[in-house]
């Protein structure tokens, strides 16, 4: 493909979709546009639980409450569903026809409704031991972070329902395509920052609620 050819970052729709090719250039980059700034909100909401996490005021804790099997596998339901994505865009940009891209969205759409199932189990058990987000400063932050990503899955769903409708109605015009490009960086965007959550919460939760006693256990009395 040539520099010409090359619009924005993510997938180039190329000559084959010529119009809706040079229409996303704007679109798309208005989009990162917005990306950015949820980008933001999501930096604020992790540095507020990292601030948070020590604060758990006699209640539990990550080592209470997090499972890291449960974690693990909604992060590979989640990574799944990204190369899921990546295949009903490569049907979209190669012409692979309706079927082939309802068929790799359907199976997006539906490992996303699956890891939010799981979220939510996860959050019914957290509830059912009476880790409420008004229980501790870390709840409190643990429950401003990880439930707005699944809000965002959850929106991602929609969106993605809303778009096979249209494909099966209207067809894969200008505006039904470019809006396929978006939600696809929108998902990318949301398994990225899931990554920051496996990463951040559950790994360095456990992490920091291992460490915490031997660090005390050095500190002599005072």
């Amino acid at each position: 493909m040539t520099a010409e050819a090359v619009k924005h970052p993510g997938i180039n729709l190329g000559a084959h979709h010529a119009h809706a090719h040079d229409r996303a250039e704007t679109l798309v980059f208005g989009f990162w546009v917005f990306l950015m700034s949820d980008l933001i909100i999501f930096g604020l909401m992790f540095a507020n639980y990292v601030t948070q996490l020590p604060g758990t005021a006699g209640g539990p804790g990550p080592k209470d409450l997090f499972t890291l099997g449960n974690a693990f596998t909604q992060t590979m339901i989640l990574l799944a569903s990204s190369a899921t994505f990546g295949m009903a865009s490569l049907a979209l940009k190669y012409e692979r026809g309706k079927g082939a891209l309802l068929g790799w969205l359907a199976v997006t759409l539906a490992l996303g409704a699956v890891f939010v199932g799981l979220e939510k189990l996860d959050f019914a058990d957290m509830f059912s031991e009476g880790a409420y987000p008004s229980r501790s400063g870390f709840l409190s932050g643990f429950f401003g972070l990880v439930p707005l990503h699944g809000l965002h899955v959850a929106s991602g769903i929609l969106w993605g329902l809303v778009l096979m409708v249209q494909i099966a109605t209207l067809g894969l015009t200008t505006p039904v395509k470019t809006r396929l490009l978006r939600l696809g960086l929108f998902w990318h965007f949301l398994d990225i920052i899931w990554i920051g959550i496996f990463s951040v919460v559950y790994l360095g939760g456990l992490a920091s609620a291992t460490a915490r006693p031997n660090s005390a256990a050095n500190v002599g009395p005072i």
